[in-house]
């Protein structure tokens, strides 16, 4: 295991930059893009600067501790800058994804009773023009960037604090208390409207704690940062990394930009979700291909040799002399190359808020690329297991965090306890009752722990398919498994109270196109996604996949749709998940034309 990193003095996310300022003046706290496109670095102490100014520009505006002020934007330094403002103010913050539509800020907006909304730039401040006169508790729209005659700028908060008082902002800020509540978080929402998880300072500290414990986050180290901040992991990644004294590297925010972004930077951290992985790894099998003859060869043998020296590895073992040799000259011929892509500094990368393919993080280990997979969910504040250095089994979600207790109840749920599970669900106390029974968090997940502690995670209980034939069907397993072929981006299996299990299956537009390429026809729109070509591939690789179940667990049908799922088409959440509901109510003709004969 990693060396721990020593706690800080800070009691609650409020007092957590002041103190980090403090202990680390003069290093690197932000790296981002200026306006002229040179990366550019904000110390601690400017950072600290900033936020004081802005947390007395938004006392001036009225705000007292327990205010509801909510963040609409994507990462960047603004939104942080804002969030350290809020918080240090004793108000509690409410983040919206940037990519949620007009009704569905109204909802967060409107469920919270937020007094404010910070939204990033005139693409947001549409959305919230377009509700506001259903909103009668918002009192002010503040803008990260730009003006507007309906919204206060960012620079208009800043001359208002810049009036304030240093000891103002101290008293405020060393005022929170752990028990205050400092986030509400409202859920993606797969089975319904989205419920605000409601977190304590104390709560969020605790996760902090254990996280250095686990010497997740090292100081002095750069963490690159394109998660949205309206999701727990990028949170609780934002606050780590400050609290230990590491520098945040804001994204481009342009998806195009991330992989040439790690190049430039190259970080030491790089907390994702698992399709940046799968598509680097699917990017790299499908160059190696083409590439063909002795290149694809070397390529596929210096995996080979790469898992060889893991498996050895794995067992407390060093490699004998001929497999270090291999591995010396495999690292030389292309792992060099891969672990490039991430900039050739990675310690770390933590992937989580959904699962990965086992085979990707064998894929990338051989490669020396330190992939970990950890597991959390909002209501345990981010996080509640991990596979870290030294303690790591792939397959599973890891081991227990210090701190939290786990066990599975009697029809599989897995339970956890510890001083990072969330105070409840926001005006709910109904859905709390049944979330949280003595003390337990009743985590929804299916899952096994084995006698080493490591856990898996096996299905969603509310995503369990029931055959007409009264059989109990785990989907998530069978879909990851579709979604091994490159051409395959989104699978749904579908069989609830039907004779057998049928899929609907999206295609990956970047890989559709290198398959036409190689097939030598033009990947026109539409034209290749019900090409009988693109069908058979799909067709054998359903076959294979059938193979790893049992007869009542395979698919027997498939479908093509025309569009992938997305969360503009209502299919699926802002972290990707999918909206089985939905998916089931928009694709329900094609789902009957599947069981018609």
């Amino acid at each position: 295991m990693p060396e721990s990193v020593t706690s800080s003095r800070s009691k609650t996310l409020a007092d957590l930059l002041p103190i980090a300022a403090e202990s680390y003046p003069n290093d690197g706290a932000f790296l981002f893009k200026n306006d002229d496109d040179v990366w550019e670095t904000s110390t601690f102490s400017q950072v600290l600067a900033q936020v004081e100014n802005l947390s007395l520009g938004l006392i001036d505006l009225g705000i007292t501790p327990g205010d509801v002020v909510s963040i609409l934007g994507n990462t960047r330094p603004e939104w942080t800058l804002f969030d350290f403002a809020a918080l240090t103010a004793g108000a509690t913050v409410v983040p919206i994804y940037q990519t949620n539509s007009a009704g569905e800020c109204e909802y967060v907006l409107e469920h919270s009773g937020a007094q404010v909304v910070i939204v990033e730039d005139e693409s947001q401040l549409a959305k919230v023009r377009e509700v506001r006169g259903n909103l009668p508790k918002l009192e002010q729209v503040i803008m990260m960037v730009g003006e507007a005659d309906d919204a206060i700028s960012m620079a208009e908060v800043k001359d208002r604090g810049a009036r304030g008082n240093s000891a103002d902002f101290t008293a405020r800020y060393q005022s929170v208390s752990p028990d205050d509540i400092c986030k509400i978080v409202y859920t993606s929402g797969t089975t319904g409207p989205p419920k605000g998880c409601v977190i304590s300072h104390g709560n969020y500290r605790s996760m902090l704690n254990m996280s250095q414990e686990a010497a997740i986050l090292g100081g002095g180290e750069t963490t690159f940062l394109f998660l949205p901040l309206a999701h727990v992991f990028a949170l609780l990644i934002q606050y780590g990394v400050l609290d230990v004294g590491g520098r945040i590297a804001f994204w481009e925010r342009d998806q195009l930009k991330i992989v040439p972004s790690l190049s430039e930077i190259k970080p030491e951290n790089f907390p994702s979700v698992p399709r940046i992985f799968e598509k680097v790894h699917d990017t790299a099998i499908a160059q190696a291909t083409a590439d063909g003859g002795a290149k694809a060869a070397i390529f596929k043998w210096a995996i080979k040799v790469g898992k060889k020296v893991n498996e050895v590895k794995a067992k407390g073992k060093e490699p004998g002399f001929l497999l270090a040799r291999k591995h010396k000259l495999a690292d030389k011929l292309v792992f060099e190359k891969i672990r490039a892509i991430f900039g050739g500094n990675l310690k770390l990368a933590l992937t989580g808020a959904a699962p990965i393919d086992p085979e990707i993080i064998r894929f990338f280990h051989a490669a020396g690329v330190p992939i970990y997979e950890a597991w959390g969910m909002t209501e345990t504040s981010t996080g509640g297991t991990a596979n870290l250095p030294g303690a790591m089994k792939v397959g599973t979600v890891g081991k227990a965090l210090p701190g939290v207790e786990l066990k599975i109840s009697d029809d599989g749920e897995l339970l956890a306890k510890g001083p990072n599970i969330f105070q409840g669900y926001f005006n709910n106390p109904e859905a709390t009752a049944e979330t949280v029974i003595d003390g337990w968090l009743h985590t929804g997940d299916i899952a096994t722990i084995d006698d080493d502690g490591y856990v898996s995670i096996t299905g969603r209980k509310k995503e369990i398919i029931i055959t007409s034939g009264g059989k109990n069907i785990t989907p998530v397993n069978i879909e990851a498994l579709v979604k091994r072929h490159p051409l395959v981006s989104q699978c749904v299996v579908v069989g609830d109270r039907r004779p057998y299990l049928v899929a609907l299956i999206t295609l990956d537009q970047e890989a559709l196109t290198r398959f036409a390429a190689e097939q030598g026809t033009l990947d026109e729109s539409g034209s290749m996604t019900n090409s009988p070509i693109v069908r058979a591939e799909l067709e054998k690789h359903i076959e294979e996949v059938n193979t790893h179940f049992a007869r009542v667990e395979q698919v027997k049908r498939f479908q093509i749709l025309p569009a992938d799922l997305s969360q503009e088409g209502g299919e699926l959440t802002p972290t990707m998940k999918i909206k089985r509901p939905v998916v089931a109510s928009k694709y329900a003709e094609e789902i009957d034309e599947l069981y018609a004969s």
